[in-house]
């Protein structure tokens, strides 16, 4: 089913996005939080692609398992970056094999270690390049990420929003965000995009606190800021008590559901980082209290 059509019977929707494993701990690793997070009945899964293709046939083969052995609505990734056309419409290709109704478009960097790599020569430069090709080739509901706190390589906010309603004018039905820890940006996020004609739905992304160290690292390269408070509201937790994290971290991300949940947001996208404790934590509270 197309996510757009899902909203319009229900909202808020709820979905987990999960990346490929690189090796077999990791794939069993990978198993037992999906089986853990398929007991959540999630409307919506979402998969990965890596960079430059990197993850190409990892990625085909985990919608493959996602929505044709578990039955799963899948959302899949499309990460552009240094393919040809050919690559492209193999990629879109496969996933029509699989029945996937729903692909979200996105630049994509450069891979990771392969210092070698040269993008194809007819590569497409943009997300909205990519949508452009794509849209008249293929009935997928097509999808775009969205920067609330405006993408780290962008020149400005307005030039990142700019450049976001190229997306939308090119093909993108629906925006799915960067996670950030201040509801205030992504209220401010959308009401922008709403002065700006964007009228697609706008999902926010939720990323839980797993742990410190995680939460500076992803920071830095996603660019989410984090106040001054939450640092604070950190800070007074008992020091190296992994559990006083975890449960904070769900509490936390708790608190930005429910209000999003209250400003009628059409759904909540969960970034897992391929675990199932928090997000669970987290979907199950919602649920007990009668939010989802």
């Amino acid at each position: 089913m197309k996510v757009t059509e899902m909203w319009k019977k229900k909202q808020p929707t709820v979905s987990f996005e999960f990346f490929p494993a690189r090796n077999a701990e990791a794939a069993e690793k990978l198993g037992r939080v999906i089986a853990q997070l398929a007991i959540m009945e999630p409307d919506l899964v979402s998969v990965t692609f890596g960079a430059g293709g990197s993850t190409r046939e990892g990625s085909r083969q985990l919608v493959d398992s996602l929505k044709n052995d578990l039955k799963l609505e899948v959302m899949a990734y499309f990460a552009g970056y240094g393919l040809g056309p050919d690559d492209i419409q193999g990629v879109m290709n496969s996933y029509l094999d699989l029945g996937v109704d729903n692909v979200l478009v996105v630049r994509g960097d450069p891979p990771h270690g392969q210092p070698d790599f040269k993008p194809h020569s007819a590569s497409l430069p943009h997300a909205s390049d990519m949508l452009e090709f794509i849209r008249p080739r293929y009935h997928f509901c097509l999808g775009a990420a969205g920067y609330p706190e405006g993408h780290i390589e962008a020149e400005s906010k307005q030039k990142d929003l700019e450049y976001l309603k190229l997306k939308v004018d090119k093909g993108a039905e629906y925006i799915i965000t960067n996670y950030f820890y201040d509801n205030r940006y992504y209220f401010d996020f959308v009401a922008t995009c709403r002065s700006l004609g964007l009228k697609v739905p706008i999902v926010p992304g939720i990323m839980p606190i797993f742990s410190l160290k995680m939460m500076d690292n992803l920071a830095k390269l996603c660019g989410a800021s984090i106040s001054d408070d939450l640092r604070q509201r950190l800070a007074a937790l008992p020091e190296g008590d992994i559990r006083a994290l975890l449960n904070f971290g769900i509490d936390f991300a708790f608190e930005q559901c429910q209000e999003l949940i209250g400003a009628g947001v059409p759904g909540l996208h969960f970034y897992t980082m391929d675990r199932s404790q928090s997000t669970a934590g987290v979907v199950a509270r919602l649920r007990r209290e009668g939010l989802l």
